[in-house]
């Protein structure tokens, strides 16, 4: 059999092309972009995943391997994977600004650990709520959704040298202030009952000064915050899940699918 260079040139792009992507979104989204995760598994995931992608791509333009334009090409499916991939980290970051105003709250602020999501250090709290929410992710599927909405992305950005426009780089950024905004609503029932305690504690300083309030006021807040954590720990799901749809959602809208 003989092959022209066009030919080889076409059947490289439809396998390179898509490698890049898929590659900078698994490397940047939640779970499979984790420090925790051998490099190797991840090269395993981004060629499986390539693998079964490459096939139901549209036809991918004919462009040397070795031009100009391919380092274009290339520099813009991996940011495109990146920024993928980042922006579902953003809904996981806002668990993380819970479960840190909480710990803050409840006196464990000191207690941190490393964080085998990010690779960084954070509070004990937090890296459970990281564990309950990567839980949640997982059995509504997100990581399915995330390969969908991969998939789809090269139907709404096609390869080529055109990728994502500064507009959507700005949403990226506004989208950025749901952080705050979605750790703020799970941890507001925990801060305003912890808030009603520590007045109580004021008052108590007040109304008789004798009393060591920092000896018993500390482990009081401690057992108080715990039994807060299990009673609002079922308010959680519905407002991760919500944090997921909206960040699908802000997807749809970087790649141009709204």
């Amino acid at each position: 059999m003989l092959f022209s260079s066009a030919e080889i040139t076409a059947i490289i792009g439809a396998w390179l092309w898509p490698l890049f992507r898929v590659g900078g979104m698994v490397m940047a989204a939640p779970v499979f972009g984790a420090r925790s995760v051998p490099m190797r598994i991840k090269l395993v995931i981004t060629l499986a995943l390539t693998l079964i992608i490459a096939p139901l791509l549209p036809p991918v333009p004919a462009i040397d391997v070795f031009s100009p334009l391919s380092f274009l090409i290339v520099a813009q499916q991996i940011l495109i994977g990146v920024v993928m991939g980042f922006a579902v980290q953003l809904a996981f970051s806002a668990v993380i600004t819970g479960g840190q105003v909480i710990a803050m709250q409840m006196g464990l602020g000191f207690s941190l650990m490393v964080d085998p999501q990010n690779g960084s250090q954070a509070p004990v709290l937090s890296q459970f709520y990281v564990l309950f929410a990567i839980l949640i992710y997982l059995a509504l599927n997100g990581h399915h959704v995330l390969i969908q909405v991969l998939l789809d992305s090269f139907t709404l950005i096609p390869i080529g040298p055109d990728g994502l426009q500064a507009g959507e780089f700005r949403k990226l950024a506004d989208w950025g202030g749901q952080i705050f905004a979605g750790g703020l609503a799970i941890a507001l029932p925990a801060i305003a009952s912890l808030l009603v305690v520590n007045i109580a504690f004021g008052v108590m300083t007040r109304a008789a000064p004798q009393l060591n309030i920092f000896a018993i006021g500390f482990p009081i807040t401690m057992i108080l915050g715990f039994a807060l954590i299990l009673i609002t720990l079922p308010v959680v799901m519905p407002r991760t899940a919500n944090l997921f749809n909206g960040v699908y959602e802000l997807l749809r809208q970087l790649l141009g699918g709204l």
